[in-house]
C-alpha cells in the first residue's frame, strides 16, 4: 500500500467550505508507516480521532506510568498538516489497564484514580483537542438495567458519569465534552435512556456539551432517517451539540454492485441530514480503507465497511460522501449560522 494513492475526489476542501469536522479514525503507527494511506487521509479528511491512541489501557501500562510516544505523534501529525483532533475516550467501560482491574479501590480511591487519569491527559493536549468522548458506552441495552456494569459503576457509583464530566471541564475548560454511545440514533428504548441521561445531567448543571452518535450501521437494515432527525433535534433542543462519530457502514460479504451502491446511498442521506442539523458539526468515519476495518473482527461474514477498499481505491460511498458535500450550502466568510465548532 506504498507509493501515489489512487485518483479519487478531495473531500477535506468540500467539508471544510460546508463548515463540517469531517475525518478519520486513525492511528500514528498507519499514518508513520503508510505513505498512500497518508495521502489519502490528508486529502480525504480535515479531522482526525485517535483510534486506540489516547484510550486508558493503551496509556497506562503500569500504575503511575504513561506512554504517550504514540499519542504524541499523532498529534504532531495533526498540527504538521493542519487537522483538528476529537479526542477518546477517557472514561470507558473496555480497554482500562490490567493494574486497574486487578485491585480493590475505595469509591475515594477510584475517583482519584479518574481524576488523575483526566488531568493527566487533558492536562498534556490542553488546547489542542477540541472535542472529548468524556463518558462512553454507559447505557445498557437491557431495558431493567440502564447503566451498564464497570469498574467505574462498581467502584464508584452512578455519579462516576457527572464526576467525569467535571473533572474534563476542570482539566480543559475550552474544550468540548461529549457522551457518547451506539445504537441510540433512532427513536428507541436506547435513545430515550441516552435522552434522559444527558437531560438529567444538564439540569445538574453538569459541563456537558453534546452528545455523540456513533452510527455503526448495516445496509442491509438500514436505519430509520426520519428517526434519526427527530432524534438529533430533540437532542439539539436541549442546547447540546451532536456529533457522528464512529460511522461505518457494513456489508455480508461477499458484496456485490447493488450492495455497494445502497451503501453509497446510505452514506450520502445519512452525510445530508447532518448537513441539515445546525447542531450537528461533526461527522467522523471510523476508518478509512477495508484493509484497516474493526467489522470482520466482531461481525463474522461481514466487511467492506468503509469509503476506500482493501487497495485503497475509492468505492461508490466516497462519491455518495462527496455528493452530499456538495450539495451544502458553504459557510461565508461573515459569520456564518453554520460554523465549525
Amino acid at each position: 500500500m506504498f507509493g501515489e494513492p489512487p485518483a479519487g475526489p478531495a473531500l477535506r476542501p468540500l467539508a471544510t467550505a460546508a463548515g463540517l469536522n469531517f475525518g478519520v479514525a486513525t492511528n500514528a503507527d498507519v499514518v508513520r508507516t503508510d505513505a498512500a494511506y497518508r495521502e489519502t487521509l490528508l486529502v480525504y479528511a480535515n479531522t482526525i480521532v485517535a483510534e486506540n491512541d489516547l484510550k486508558f489501557g493503551p496509556l497506562s501500562p503500569r500504575l503511575g506510568h504513561y506512554d504517550f510516544r504514540r499519542a504524541d505523534a499523532l498529534m504532531a501529525f495533526a498540527a504538521d498538516h493542519g487537522l483538528k483532533v476529537r479526542g477518546h475516550v477517557l472514561v470507558w467501560h473496555h480497554q482500562l489497564p490490567d493494574w486497574l482491574k486487578a485491585a480493590d479501590y475505595t469509591p475515594e480511591q477510584a475517583r482519584e484514580l479518574m481524576r488523575a487519569h483526566i488531568f493527566t491527559v487533558m492536562g498534556r493536549y490542553r488546547g489542542q483537542i477540541f472535542q472529548w468522548d468524556v463518558v462512553n458506552e454507559a447505557i445498557t441495552n437491557a431495558p431493567r438495567t440502564p447503566l451498564r456494569q464497570s469498574f467505574w459503576l462498581d467502584t464508584i457509583g452512578p455519579e462516576y458519569i457527572a464526576l467525569a464530566f467535571r473533572y474534563a471541564h476542570e482539566a480543559d475548560p475550552n474544550a468540548k465534552l461529549f457522551y457518547n454511545d451506539y445504537g441510540a440514533e433512532e427513536l428507541n428504548r436506547k435513545s430515550d435512556a441516552v435522552y434522559k441521561l444527558v437531560r438529567d445531567l444538564k439540569q445538574q448543571g453538569v459541563p456537558i456539551n453534546g452528545v455523540g452518535l456513533q452510527c455503526h450501521f448495516d445496509v442491509a437494515a438500514p436505519p430509520n432517517l426520519e428517526a434519526v432527525a427527530a432524534n438529533l433535534q430533540r437532542l439539539a433542543d436541549l442546547g447540546l451539540e451532536l456529533a457522528v462519530t464512529e460511522f461505518d457502514a457494513r456489508l455480508h460479504l461477499p458484496a456485490s454492485a447493488a450492495d455497494l451502491e445502497k451503501q453509497a446511498a446510505l452514506e450520502h442521506d445519512l452525510l445530508a441530514l447532518v448537513l441539515r442539523q445546525p447542531a450537528c458539526r461533526t461527522f467522523m468515519v471510523w476508518g478509512l480503507t477495508d484493509a484497516r476495518s474493526w467489522v470482520p473482527g466482531f461481525y463474522r461474514g461481514y466487511g467492506d465497511a468503509l469509503p476506500f477498499d482493501a487497495m485503497l481505491a475509492p468505492k461508490p460511498a466516497l462519491y455518495g460522501l462527496q455528493r452530499a458535500l456538495r450539495q451544502a450550502p458553504p459557510v461565508s466568510g461573515s459569520g456564518s449560522a453554520r460554523p465549525m465548532r
